[in-house]
């Protein structure tokens, strides 16, 4: 039966209808309802694909999800009153009378369900779902969203926005993230809403009867998600939408910008001011003014007379370049890449066919169509100019698109892969695409090198091509503390590799902002400073000696660690699970984490709970989740299941260790090129069962490592029999690492058998932070000079068998 067509002109809202008919597909089944047709397929066991459509034929979203349906492992039958469909995983009932959708897990437990009398509607060309709220229901991720961790009461749009110095409540922010994960007393899901329109989330805000989200045009098609546990939903969405690739290790290290580093001398002095202070740094940043007038694939050539010649100096002192790239191409006859743009077809238009203008730094500017395939390979081409002077990164800046004036008209034409749409429904995937073309420009462009681009504009799946930072935040303890959460809620959506601007974009940071600003993002995946044009010195060195040497302690450590963050890395390439990690991730049935006193708090690289707390707060209130925890500068052990006061003077951040973990660390280095002293150094903290790690090394910057060029190698501990596995190496590449020193914490033992010998531990003390020269306020009870722990160190033979070692 052909479903009724509905005037897209009511004012009133008009509901799918009663379901006419039904028939299985190779992927789920289908049917058409008295307004509309609907689609329900497989994903995986997990993963439901619910589209539902008016107009009789569907178009979804090209650029998001990378994974087929599947055609086996569930079972499609008629109850009579509904239709279900069964997954290992997922109960799927769509009643008859009205359509309308029940998820329950493989209990019966109902997880998630339609409002039965709204469902999926339609006002004028709006569409919405209506999910009924759930006893208990709590509302996270969303991606880049300010506000608190638990959005419930709260609505939220998605139109990628550029928001200069934004509020720590605003929104839309520059990236739109469309899947969120609802918890309550039954269980936890996860939908994505695979729609590119503005969208707007709406978790019981003015209301008390529904959640939903609505997009202003297109289809309901979006995906469920469910698992017993909250990873479990963040696994499945990113098998959907893509997982990031192994990041050149060097793009895990401290990377210093400014709005702008000019002219080349200044550059060189920035860089020789990093290695004389032993500041550990990785990369600088060219930001706007390296350019000719601001026109992209340029250098000025009176600031950067010689750019080639700097860049190698750059590199010879262990610094990569990233330079910034703006979508807007001056409209200028004599400049090359407008003329060559405007010749092929490949910009914005009107519907008239004529180019789009608008202003932006160069002037008035035309823009690639990025949603275009020739545009993406033009541009990928374009970046020659760059990868030729040595360039190793690229910085995707003003690609929401921005234009002065905030307001691009919708009528302008995009290509989006032949479909020919509006600015309303391809706006939101531009910056995604723009990334796209950049990172396939540096893999054929740059040899063999893994490609860094970092980008500010985004949609579902920019994790394959970029990390992404949170935009032009303000110098204050409030943007301090909302960037936390910002990063936080996108590794619930998807996105490991984030950060934001360390001390603020806008504005002076104090020195006790920035020295804590600093020792917080020492634990964020993306390090980087960055501050604006007119504003002081924001280097490490800018704010006085104590504040530098605060910064120097807390960027080394960053370095010592880079074993754990970058085993970490490559656990995230292979789960899409993120690498600061919201608490509400594995313990989102405890209500502590949501209080607003806690939920800043985070786990990194699941080894470490960070408690972000304010530059002049002397005593912090940290809540510490069930388990036991190490306090990780002195060892000193607390239980979970309640808060603590910890003193917190500038120079120790509340941070723990989860009791259970295995960490890795190197000796000091200076920036990732530079060789370690050989020694992996492996701590042990006793917890409850069993735990892993798997440790994982290759050459941090070449793709040889997808040809088996990497080294893993799984280290268990086992803390009620206090025992410790590491098995063989698997994979070919040669461990830089010769000895292995273990250090164990919290056991008693004072020896261990290995190898079928007896070996005494030593006691040393440890320290992870330096103790400075003149400020050191921390107590005397507290201090991590003072504290003792068992050590032993031995060669390691990379073809070794399984090395069994049992302490006594």
């Amino acid at each position: 039966m052909t479903p009724k067509v509905q005037s897209t002109t009511s004012s009133r809202n008009l509901h799918t209808g009663a379901v006419n008919s039904w028939s299985p597909t190779s992927f789920g089944l289908e049917g058409t309802t008295e307004y509309g047709v609907f689609n329900i397929s497989v994903y995986g066991p997990h993963t439901i694909r619910v589209q539902v459509s008016r107009t009789g034929d569907f178009q979804p979203n090209p650029y998001s999800v990378v994974k087929a349906p599947l055609s086996e492992g569930f079972e499609v039958s008629d109850a009579g009153s509904h239709l279900l469909l069964q997954t290992d995983f997922i109960n799927v009932e769509i009643s008859k009378t009205p359509f309308a959708v029940t998820f329950k897990d493989s209990k019966g437990e109902i997880i998630n369900q339609d409002d039965q009398a709204f469902s999926v509607s339609w006002l004028g060309t709006e569409v919405t779902n209506y999910k009924k709220l759930q006893d208990n229901e709590r509302f996270i991720g969303l991606g880049e969203k300010t506000g608190n961790l638990d959005r419930s009461g709260s609505a939220y749009t998605n139109w990628n926005t550029d928001y200069f110095a934004y509020g720590t409540e605003d929104d839309p922010l520059y990236m739109s993230i469309p899947f969120f994960v609802g918890i309550h007393d039954k269980g936890s899901y996860g939908i994505f809403f695979d729609n590119t329109h503005k969208t707007l989330f709406n978790f019981g805000a003015s209301n008390n009867r529904f959640a939903y989200y609505s997009a202003e045009d297109g289809e309901m098609d979006y995906y469920f998600f469910h698992d017993a546990e909250v990873k479990g939903i963040i696994t499945a969405y990113s098998e959907l939408t893509g997982r990031m690739q192994m990041p050149p290790k060097w793009a895990l290290g401290y990377q210093q910008c400014r709005y702008s580093y000019y002219p080349e001398s200044e550059v060189l002095t920035l860089s020789q001011t990093f290695r004389d202070k032993k500041v550990p740094a990785d990369v600088i940043y060219l930001d706007i003014h390296h350019m000719e007038k601001y026109k992209v694939f340029t250098f000025d050539g009176e600031k950067f007379p010689d750019p080639k010649a700097m860049i190698k100096t750059l590199k010879n002192r262990g610094f990569k370049v990233v330079v910034i790239m703006d979508p807007g191409i001056k409209t200028e006859e004599s400049y090359e890449p407008y003329v060559d743009g405007k010749d092929k077809g490949l910009f914005l238009k009107y519907p008239d066919d004529s180019i789009y203008e608008g202003q932006v730094w160069p002037g008035w500017c035309a823009f690639p169509d990025f949603t275009k395939p020739e545009t993406r390979e033009w541009w990928a081409e374009k970046m020659a100019f760059y990868t030729e002077a040595g360039v190793d990164g690229f910085w995707t800046d003003m690609n929401e698109p921005a234009t002065w004036g905030q307001c691009t008209p919708n009528l302008i034409d995009f290509d989006y892969e032949g479909q020919q749409v509006s600015h309303r429904k391809a706006r939101n995937i531009y910056g995604m695409q723009m990334a796209r073309s950049v990172k396939e420009g540096s893999e054929k462009l740059i040899s063999d090198a893994r490609p860094f681009v970092l980008t500010r504009a985004g949609f579902a799946g920019i994790q394959r091509y970029a990390a992404a930072w949170t935009g032009d935040n303000v110098a204050s303890e409030k943007h301090m503390l909302a960037g936390v959460r910002l990063l936080n809620s996108m590794g619930i959506s998807g996105i490991p590799f984030s950060g934001y601007d360390i001390g603020g974009f806008a504005g002076d940071a104090a020195p006790s902002l920035y020295a804590r600003w600093m020792s917080i993002a020492t634990f964020a995946p993306l390090f980087r400073a960055h501050s604006m044009i007119n504003s002081n010195d924001a280097e490490p060195w800018a704010f006085g000696e104590e504040v530098e040497e605060i910064s120097r302690n807390y960027i080394k450590l960053r370095y010592k660690l880079l074993p754990t963050i970058y085993s970490a890395f490559y656990k995230s390439t292979q789960t899409g699970l993120p690498i600061t990690e919201s608490l509400a991730i594995q313990y989102g049935q405890d209500a502590n984490v949501f209080d607003t006193k806690f939920e800043n708090q985070y786990l990194f690289c699941d080894a470490f709970l960070v408690a972000p707390v304010k530059s002049k707060r002397d005593i912090a209130k940290v809540y510490l989740p069930q388990g036991e925890w190490y306090y990780f500068f002195n060892d000193h052990k607390y239980s979970g299941g309640n808060s603590i006061f910890i003193e917190s003077p500038l120079n120790y951040l509340p941070v723990f260790v989860k009791g259970g973990s295995i960490l890795t660390l190197q000796s000091e280095t200076y920036h990732t090129g530079e060789d370690h002293d050989g020694v992996l150094n492996l701590h042990f903290y006793k917890g409850q069962g069993e735990a892993t790690y798997l440790h994982y090394e290759d050459d941090g910057l070449s793709n040889a490592h997808k040809e088996g060029d990497f080294c893993k190698r799984t280290i268990t501990l086992n803390s009620e029999k206090e025992m410790v596995q590491i098995s063989e190496q698997a994979g070919d590449h040669n461990s830089t690492y010769k000895k292995y020193k273990l250090h164990f914490h919290g056991f008693k033992a004072k020896s261990i058998r290995i190898g079928g010998e007896n070996k005494n531990l030593k006691t040393e003390s440890l320290a992870f932070l330096e103790k400075l020269t003149e400020f050191d306020p921390l107590p005397e009870h507290l201090h991590p000079f003072h504290e003792v722990q068992n050590v032993l160190t031995f060669e390691i033979d990379n073809t070794t068998n399984p090395i069994d070692i049992e302490l006594h």
